[in-house]
C-alpha cells in the first residue's frame, strides 16, 4: 500500500473525527464532558458501543483463532449478550436513581470514601493497562505492515496518534464520544462485511458452505470440562466480564448514562446485545473463510494467529480491500483510545480529586480537567511505548488476563453492596481488594495440581470476586458500631 495513500487515510479521518467535536461541543458547557447533558440518542449509543466492545484485539484476533479453537469463542459472547441483560435490569436503575456521572458514587453512598475511591482507583488501573494494549495492537499491525518500510519511528507513530485523540477529545468529551463511536463503528463493519463478500465472491470457494461445514473450524461447543474453553465455564465467565468491564466500568456507562431516561438507556443496552451476536457470527465466519481461502490459493500464513488477517489483506488481497482493511483497523483504534482516555479523565476528575466539591468555577474546573486528560493521555503514550520496547507477546497475553484479577474486586464490591447487609469497616477494604487477587493468582499458577487437572481461566474474575467478598464479610462492622 502506498505510503502517502495510507496517511492521507489517517490524516482525512482525523480532520472527519475533529469535525464532529467541534459541531458537538459548540455551546456545550463544563458538565457535558462529563454527561453530554443527557441527551445521547440510544440508538446512537447502541450502535457506537459496538465500535467500542469490538476493539483492534477482536478484529485481528477473533478470526485469527478459529482454525485452533473453532466457534468457541461465541459460546462466551452468549454469555455477554445475557450479561448485558442483567447490567440493564439490576445496575442502570440504579445509576438513574442516584444520579450518577461516575458510577463508582455508589459505593460512597453504600459504604464510604475509602471505598469510593478505592473503586475508582482499581477502575483507573484496569482501563489504563487494558486500553492501552488495545492501542498497541492496532498501532503494531500499521506499524509491521505499512510504516516500518517508510523508515518511521514506532515511537513518533505513537505519538501522533496520541496527539489526534487528544485532539478531538479535549473539548467534546462523552457528547462527542457517543457520535465518533457511531461512525467509526460503520466503518469497522463496513471492513468486515467487505472482506466476507470479496472472499466468498472469489475462485475456489463457491463451495464455500460445504467447505466450511466439513472444516471442522465451526465446532461451537467445547463439553470437556477440564479445558477453559468448557461451555458452563466460557457462559458464566462472559455474563461475569460483562457485568464487570461493562456495568462496572465507567467508560462505558458514562455514553448509556448520558442518555436521557432509564427506559432509553436499557433499550440501548439490550439492543446492542442482540446485535452483538451477530456482528461476532460475522467475525467468526470470516476467520473461517480466511483459512479456506488461504489453503485453496497455497498461500503460506504467518505462526501468529493474530497475523493472518492483516497477512491476507494487505499482502494478497485487492488494495482496495487492503484499503478498507485499514479503514477498518484505524477504527478500532480510535474507540479503544477516545473512550477511554474520556472515562479515566472523568473518574479522577470526579472520584480522586472531588472536582465538583471544591467550590470552583467552570473556569477552573475546565483548566484542572484539561491538565488530567493530557496527563492521560501521556501515561497511555508511556504504556505504548512499554509493550513497544520491552513487552513479549506472552506478557502481553499475561496483561489482558490482568483484567480478571483488577475488575474482580469491583465486582466483588459492588455484589457485597447490593446483595450483602452491613458495610465493611473503612480502612480494611484496600487491603482486602488488594489480597484477593493476589491470593487468586497463587490458586491459578496451582490449578492443576490443587483441582484434579481443572485449569483456571477467564473464572479468575468470578474468584476474585468471591475472595473480595468473602473478605469484605470478615471485616463487617459490628451492630451497633
Amino acid at each position: 500500500m502506498s505510503p502517502v495513500l495510507l496517511l492521507s487515510i489517517v490524516f482525512g479521518y482525523f480532520l472527519l473525527l475533529l469535525g464532529i467535536a467541534w459541531y458537538t461541543s459548540r455551546g456545550a458547557g463544563e458538565h457535558a464532558f462529563y454527561s453530554g447533558e443527557r441527551k445521547s440518542l440510544w440508538w446512537v449509543v447502541a450502535f457506537g458501543m459496538i465500535g467500542t466492545s469490538l476493539s483492534g484485539v477482536t478484529f485481528t484476533s477473533v478470526p485469527g483463532q478459529v482454525q485452533a479453537k473453532g466457534w468457541t469463542y461465541f459460546q462466551l459472547v452468549v454469555g455477554f449478550a445475557i450479561g448485558y441483560w442483567i447490567v440493564a435490569g439490576v445496575l442502570l436503575p440504579l445509576y438513574y436513581r442516584l444520579k450518577l456521572t461516575s458510577i463508582y458514587g455508589y459505593l460512597r453512598e453504600r459504604f464510604g470514601p475509602t471505598s469510593y475511591r478505592t473503586g475508582a482507583s482499581f477502575f483507573l488501573l484496569s482501563r489504563l493497562a487494558g486500553a492501552t494494549i488495545r492501542i498497541y495492537v492496532v498501532l503494531n499491525v500499521i506499524q509491521l505492515f505499512v510504516l516500518d518500510a517508510m523508515g518511521v519511528p514506532f515511537a513518533v507513530t505513537a505519538f501522533t496518534v496520541m496527539l489526534m485523540i487528544v485532539g478531538y477529545t479535549l473539548r467534546g468529551g462523552v457528547k462527542t464520544i457517543v457520535w465518533t463511536d457511531t461512525l467509526q463503528t460503520l466503518f469497522m463493519l463496513g471492513a468486515l462485511v467487505g472482506t466476507i463478500l470479496y472472499v466468498v465472491g472469489g475462485p475456489g470457494l463457491a463451495d464455500w458452505r460445504t467447505a466450511i461445514a466439513g472444516s471442522g473450524m465451526t465446532r461451537l461447543i467445547d463439553t470437556d470440562w477440564r479445558h477453559d474453553t468448557f461451555f458452563v465455564k466460557q457462559v458464566l465467565a462472559g455474563i461475569f466480564i460483562t457485568i464487570a468491564m461493562t456495568g462496572l466500568d465507567q467508560e462505558m456507562m458514562q455514553k448509556n448514562l448520558s442518555v436521557a431516561t432509564v427506559e432509553g438507556s436499557k433499550k440501548n443496552m439490550r439492543t446492542f446485545s442482540v446485535v452483538l451476536l451477530g456482528v461476532n457470527l460475522l467475525f467468526l465466519l470470516l476467520g473461517a473463510l480466511l483459512y479456506l481461502h488461504a489453503d485453496r490459493a497455497g498461500i503460506a500464513l504467518p505462526a501468529r494467529s493474530d497475523d493472518v488477517f492483516p497477512t491476507l489483506a494487505l499482502q494478497h488481497f485487492p488494495a482496495w480491500l487492503g484499503l478498507l482493511f485499514i479503514i477498518g483497523l484505524i477504527s478500532a483504534l480510535f474507540p479503544s483510545a477516545d473512550g477511554a482516555l474520556t472515562a479515566l479523565t472523568a473518574s479522577t476528575c470526579i472520584d480522586l480529586i472531588g472536582i465538583r466539591d471544591r467550590g470552583w468555577d467552570e473556569a477552573r474546573q475546565k483548566r484542572v480537567r484539561q491538565r488530567v486528560h493530557l496527563g492521560m493521555a501521556t501515561l497511555f503514550l508511556a504504556f505504548i511505548l512499554y509493550f513497544h520496547w520491552l513487552a513479549t507477546p506472552t506478557v502481553i497475553k499475561t496483561l489482558f488476563d490482568i483484567a480478571g484479577f483488577t475488575y474482580g474486586p469491583l465486582l466483588g464490591l459492588f455484589a457485597f453492596g447490593l446483595f450483602c447487609k452491613g458495610r465493611p469497616q473503612e480502612r480494611w477494604v484496600p487491603v482486602v481488594c488488594i489480597a484477593a487477587p493476589l491470593l487468586t493468582y497463587v490458586l491459578r499458577l496451582y490449578s492443576k495440581e490443587l483441582f484434579f487437572g481443572y485449569q483456571m481461566g477467564f473464572e479468575v474474575l468470578l474468584v476474585v470476586a468471591g475472595l473480595t467478598m468473602g473478605g469484605l464479610a470478615l471485616v463487617r462492622r459490628r451492630a451497633g458500631a
